[in-house]
């Protein structure tokens, strides 16, 4: 594979014990449910660039949509980059490591497990080498300092591959028909049809000129909600002018300031890989850790965060939903509201959070990450990102979504 440019310009139990062991993980699952939404929005998000107005024909923003819709780009490779503010609180080591516990490490604790490795793109900036040959052929790999992190999907098998810990994750991706519905792994695309998904008539959708992106010629998509209380300011998709691929995404928040995600090809090729690319051989020496079906526990699994994130019409399934990942007894999930501004409640069973001397020594903690507020519903305490927050009454009850904290005690209120 050639080698990538770099980028320096581009912003056992009885039931009863279960359902006791259930409810006191619940009463702590806040802000770990916070950061772990937040990771999920990954899968609304990333940022528009950079040099160059490029003139191009005009197009309407109906066209531009059904351009995107048309576009099957099955080979590529590239270079993205990701950046992440969400305004989480600084909790220093330990943010890492609520940000891994949240995702869960996987059977056996891998840490080429995807599920926990992959959480990591939730903060900071981070550069992505891609690439892709149709269905059966992607790879994604993480490039950190004096190590990489890479996930190989070639065929039957599907590889997670540690070379700071030199672990390995092995499984073997689904053989359902849908793979036949599968395209290119970990590009923008993915992210703006699930933003695409959001556009009804609570959405404003315009094209706002044009932009040059990896060397590329770009139409520029604004998506706006036009509803009241959502922190989404705008999702703005830089769209190849020539194949329909989305190129960059970026998110800003209603509260102003920086993107919230900016992430996009920094160099992009619609060539055809080499082969060697998708070959992967477990190192000498190497921790390997297999599982028997990738496709429920490789990211429960691979198909989560790699299958099934590349499905045409499901690019959502790639990242956790709310509640999916934190305790499996939190069944019952609704949503209030539609749009941009709907909000996802469930019940926890468990008594809120810890807060002051009744927390013991979690409450001081938790009373630093969060607001108290009051209502109709009772009293609860709200956990704030610049994009998702989070309601936890002292009931057990939980109102997640990307709108405000008044929205949330709105919701709160209307429950009762």
């Amino acid at each position: 594979m050639a080698p990538y440019a770099s980028d320096d310009s581009t912003t056992g139990g009885e039931a009863d014990e279960r359902r006791s062991g259930r409810r006191k993980a619940a009463r702590y699952v806040v802000p770990v449910t916070v950061m772990g939404v937040a990771a999920a929005t990954i899968g609304l998000v990333p940022a528009l660039a950079d040099s160059g107005d490029p003139d191009l024909p005009k197009i309407t923003a109906q066209q531009l949509i059904e351009k995107i819709a048309k576009s099957d780009v099955q080979q590529l490779s590239g270079t993205v980059k990701i950046s992440t503010d969400l305004g989480l609180p600084d909790l220093g080591g330990l943010e890492s490591s609520l940000m891994s516990g949240a995702a869960g490490q996987g059977e056996g604790g891998s840490s080429a497990d995807p599920t926990a490795k992959l959480t990591e793109l939730a903060s900071g900036t981070h550069t992505l080498r891609v690439a892709a040959d149709g269905p059966d052929k992607q790879k994604v790999s993480l490039l950190e300092n004096a190590a990489e992190y890479s996930l190989v999907h070639n065929g039957k098998d599907v590889w997670g591959y540690d070379s700071k810990s030199n672990e390995v994750y092995h499984g073997t991706a689904s053989q359902s028909p849908e793979r036949e519905k599968e395209q290119p792994p970990a590009t923008p695309k993915d992210f703006a049809e699930e933003a695409l998904k959001a556009v009804d008539d609570t959405t404003s959708v315009t094209v706002d000129g044009t932009a040059q992106v990896a060397g590329r010629d770009a139409y520029k998509l604004v998506v706006k909600p036009k509803q009241s209380g959502s922190t989404v300011g705008a999702v703005t998709v830089a769209v190849d002018a020539k194949t329909g691929m989305p190129l960059k995404f970026t998110l800003t928040p209603a509260s102003g300031g920086a993107a919230v995600v900016d992430a996009g090809f920094t160099q992009v090729s619609f060539a055809e890989p080499a082969a060697s690319t998708f070959d992967f051989t477990p190192p000498k020496g190497a921790k390997v850790t297999e599982e028997k079906d990738a496709a429920k526990d490789f990211g429960k699994g691979s198909d989560k965060h790699f299958g099934k994130g590349f499905e045409k019409g499901g690019p959502r399934e790639h990242a956790p939903k709310a509640g999916e990942d934190f305790g499996k007894g939190l069944d019952g999930m609704k949503t209030i509201g539609e749009g941009w501004s709907s909000i996802a409640t469930f019940d926890t069973g468990g008594e809120g959070v810890p807060s002051g001397k009744a927390g013991g020594e979690f409450g001081g903690f938790i009373d630093s990450l969060g607001d108290k507020v009051t209502g109709k519903f009772g009293s609860g305490t709200v956990f704030s990102t610049r994009l998702i927050n989070a309601l936890v009454t002292d009931d057990g009850k939980v109102y997640v979504g990307a709108v405000t904290k008044d929205a949330l005690v709105k919701a709160a209120d209307a429950g009762k």
